[in-house]
Formats: structure tokens, sequence, C-alpha cells
């Protein structure tokens, strides 16, 4: 959980370099919590409509969506950094089926070791799980 609350307390930096854990972290709190809202628009009958069709999502679910949306960027740019790939790249999904399944595997790619021109490794600063970063 630190880690998605820290990914969204630097929701606009889009500098830096961001370990597999912590995205993935976020990624999975985020699918959770996306569940969650989709439940939550069903529960209460806030799903929206097309042509009598429920599309199985609503209000709430579009307002989560919205929330996480730049945070969501912006960790995925600094994993990029962290494998040593211009924040840019995430374009690449646009290519048909190649391009998702190419950002998959930089995604889960281990760290470039060392410092590269985004920062030092984030595995070479001591702080290999979150207890000592204040949230």
């Amino acid at each position: 959980m630190n880690y998605y609350l820290y990914v969204l307390k630097n929701f606009a930096l889009f500098t830096g370099r961001a370990r597999r854990k912590e995205y993935w972290m976020f990624t999975l709190f985020n699918l959770i919590f996306a569940i969650v809202a989709m439940l939550l628009d069903k529960m209460l009958g806030l799903s929206f409509h097309m042509n009598g069709i429920s599309l199985g999502y609503g209000y709430i679910y579009a307002l989560y969506g919205l929330f996480v949306l730049i945070p969501g960027l912006a960790v995925m740019v600094r994993r990029l950094h962290d494998v040593g790939k211009s924040g840019w790249f995430f374009l690449v999904v646009l290519i048909p089926i190649a391009g998702a399944i190419w950002l998959l595997v930089l995604l889960c790619t281990d760290s470039k070791p060392g410092t590269n021109k985004w920062g030092p490794n984030p595995k070479g600063i001591g702080n290999n799980d979150f207890d000592s970063i204040n949230v």
C-alpha cells in the first residue's frame, strides 16, 4: 500500500526512476480499487447505458480512472527510465499486438545497474523496501 500512496503523492513526477516493485505494486492496488469502483457502480446502479445496454462501469469508476491517469502514466515513465528507455517509449503500445507485448517485457525487465541519465539505480540507494519512506 505504501507504494500506491507514494505514487499518488508524487503524481506528477516524471523524472527519476521507479523499481519494478514500485510499478507493479501500484498496478496491483490500482486494479483492486478499479474493481471496487466498478462493483460500487453496479450495486448503486450508476452504470453508463448505451442503447439500453449497461456498459458495466459508471461514474465512480470514471472518476477513479481520471484520478489515477496521471500518476499511472508518471510511474510508467519512471519505470521506463529505470530500464534505460525514454518515457516517450510508452507510445510503442500503439503498435498492434507486438507493441503491448514489448511494453510488458520492458516493464518486467530488471533495472539497469548503476546511474543512468535519469538518476541513480533505486536498488542501490538502500531503500529495498518502503519502510523508511514517509508517505
